[in-house]
């Protein structure tokens, strides 16, 4: 129940805020640029695109977010009240990572892909991920211009062997890197699925401990102040 409560609260919170607006305009823009594509293309056209947004807006977004928390001291109650460290994540991942997974079905429909679920699926995954490593930049930055110039490597690290993988450049062992597996399984290349799975679960696994551990010490210093 109480997790519950807090999706909902996260939901409300991010549509009070506008992030579904930019959802919005981000599926219509896409849609209209799709079309523009030859047919030959589309395809993978709406695979980069799903990867680069639907599934990694969530790290872009928690930045906003997260200080948005911190200027109206959100972050103050909720390190007071009884919700767990785990509840809090999990109730920005499941939020994040429903309308990601909206967005990118839309896309994808758009583009003529296939798998829809397993697409959904991966879309949904991949936004736990990013939404994870904004969450654990997020926990470090005071200002917004902290938190575009910290997530810079991350983008580079997380966007460019994946990209590069499905046009055909680099080995089998980027399938280790989680990007390329979550590209993979949108792309519907189901060549290596359980390769893709297991890489993915466990980096989340690994993710979810690390964040749990950020955002505890967060907690623990709302307010610049150690408590």
């Amino acid at each position: 129940m109480r997790l519950k409560n807090l999706i909902i609260g996260d939901i409300k919170f991010q549509m009070k805020y506008g992030f579904y607006f930019i959802y919005s305009v981000l599926v219509v823009f896409y849609i209209c640029l799709l079309s523009i594509f030859k047919e030959t293309w589309r395809e993978k056209a709406a695979t980069v695109m799903i990867f680069s947004d639907p599934a990694a807006m969530g790290m872009f977004f928690m930045g906003a977010i997260v200080l948005l928390e911190k200027s109206q001291r959100v972050l103050n109650s909720i390190a007071v009240s009884p919700v767990k460290v785990s509840e809090y994540i999990l109730s920005k991942v499941i939020s994040i990572g429903s309308i990601s997974s909206i967005v990118a079905l839309a896309i994808a429909l758009a583009g003529g892909m296939g798998n829809y679920f397993i697409l959904t699926l991966a879309t949904f995954f991949g936004s736990a991920l990013f939404t994870m490593i904004g969450l654990i930049i997020s926990t470090k930055i005071n200002s917004l211009n902290q938190f575009i110039i910290a997530t810079l490597p991350f983008e580079i690290i997380c966007f460019i062997p994946p990209i590069a993988y499905i046009f055909g450049y680099g080995n089998d062992w980027l399938l280790l890197h989680p990007g390329t597996s979550l590209i993979c399984m949108i792309n519907g290349d189901f060549s290596y699925i359980l390769i893709n799975i297991v890489v993915l679960a466990g980096w989340l696994v690994l993710l979810m401990i690390f964040t749990v551990k950020v955002v505890k010490k967060m907690f623990r210093s709302v307010g610049g102040v150690k408590l």
